[in-house]
């Protein structure tokens, strides 16, 4: 790993490097070399429009790529793995985004070292993912996909209140709902290596929604706002997809997100 001076140098770094599984590893290089105290400063530096991505897989608007099916045999394992590890290569532009686009906030250190975390985790699901897809012939490029979680990114890239409120708590979450489904049937068709995969990453993402809506509550405390209104202000604004059914409410729960904050904004958009 190069040495850095500060955190938010490191996660530039990460930011612009092109090579999926590269950029996976520097993630959780900077995190060990904080730990280690290799790097002690949060420092500032200026976050990028776009992150460094490679040449494919070939982007397209999410009504274009094809749907995945399990049931369709290993094709439609890989390619719902594929647009697992999609979202995990995103998570960790998010999560080291977030570290260096927001310095005008002040937060305290633990807010970087959570979301430092966060990077870690990502990188790690991404590795995870992209081993898995070599163990069946494929690899991370191999499909198309969608540009549309670095819009989300876009979208919130001028409010930190409005980044947590998006990002961890709702399209994290919206993972919550959906991985134990995944689960259930990658079981169905006995892929026990693909399920300790998502496993994983389902129980590290309960932690990064619960990251999310701890700081989101902070931000909202210091802004003298209710967290409540205030998310689901931030989300009418920001969000532009529905915050729709079913939910896991046990673990966002878990995570400290309760269904009074999501619920009547499902309501108001079944009504709709």
């Amino acid at each position: 790993m190069p040495e850095f001076l500060t955190l938010a140098e490191g996660a530039r770094a990460a930011l612009l490097e092109s090579d999926a599984l590269a950029k996976a590893a520097l993630a959780r290089d900077l995190f060990v070399a904080w730990n280690a105290g290799s790097i002690t400063e949060v420092g500032e530096s200026e976050a990028p429009a776009r992150p460094g991505r490679p040449a494919r897989p070939d982007l397209r608007p999410p009504r274009d790529v094809p749907r995945r099916r399990i049931g369709s045999g290993k094709a439609g394992r890989i390619a719902l793995l594929h647009a697992i590890a999609h979202i995990e290569l995103n998570a960790i532009d998010l999560a080291l985004d977030i570290l260096i686009r927001f310095p005008q906030e002040e937060m305290p250190r633990a807010f970087y070292e959570d979301w430092l975390q966060v990077a870690e985790e990502e990188g790690k699901h991404f590795q995870m993912l992209a081993a898995r897809l070599a163990e069946l012939d494929a690899a991370y490029g191999d499909l198309p996909a969608h540009d549309g979680l670095w819009q989300a990114a876009q979208e919130t890239s001028c409010d930190l209140l409005a980044r947590l409120a998006v990002v961890p708590l709702v399209l994290e979450a919206r993972g919550l709902d959906v991985t134990p489904p995944m689960i259930s049937k990658l079981e169905s068709v006995g892929d026990k290596e693909s399920v300790a995969v998502l496993r994983i990453i389902y129980k590290d993402e309960i932690g990064h929604v619960a990251i999310g809506k701890r700081w989101f509550d902070h931000v909202a405390g210091v802004r003298n706002l209710d967290p409540k209104d205030a998310w689901q202000a931030a989300v009418k604004r920001h969000f532009r997809g529905a915050i729709k059914p079913p939910f896991n409410e046990a673990a966002r729960s878990d995570a400290g997100f309760p269904e009074d904050f999501y619920l009547p904004l499902a309501e108001a958009a079944k009504t709709r």
